[in-house]
């Protein structure tokens, strides 16, 4: 391995660790349309083993936002369903092979991803009072 690839990999490592939780929702966010976007790509490849796996990694992450879910609040209660639909529809995507479902999921995710930037810079400004980049 050379230098580079260790210091990026002890940055990536560093930047996991140190994350605020709001934070690390949002990597999970981020990794989960990484692999999705590789999940496509694997399908337009023909690459069934690579989507099999790339689909399977985004659901875990899917899991990985279920479990955090507070259910004593009643936005968890509501995402919960969510979450459990992008999650069967990855498996209905694996099973037939199709990107339009990849798509689908994908979308969510986004819309997720970009509301949950929107609560950390929102966050960010009332304790700070400043713009709060994320």
């Amino acid at each position: 391995m050379t230098v580079q690839a260790n210091a990026f990999n002890a940055y990536k490592q560093n930047s996991v660790t140190t994350a605020s939780p709001g934070e690390l929702t949002l990597m999970l966010y981020n990794g989960c349309l990484k692999f999705l976007n590789k999940a496509k790509q694997s399908i337009a490849d023909k690459n069934i083993e690579e989507r099999n796996n790339y689909i399977q990694r985004s659901q875990a992450i899917i899991g990985e936002l279920m479990s955090t879910l507070n259910m004593d609040i009643e936005i968890s209660k509501q995402m919960l369903p969510l979450y459990e639909y992008m999650s069967h529809r990855l498996t209905e995507a694996n099973i037939k092979n199709d990107p339009a479902i990849i798509v689908e999921v994908e979308g969510l995710v986004t819309e997720f991803r970009d509301t949950w930037k929107e609560v950390i810079k929102i966050t960010r400004q009332q304790q700070y009072g400043t713009a709060g980049q994320v």
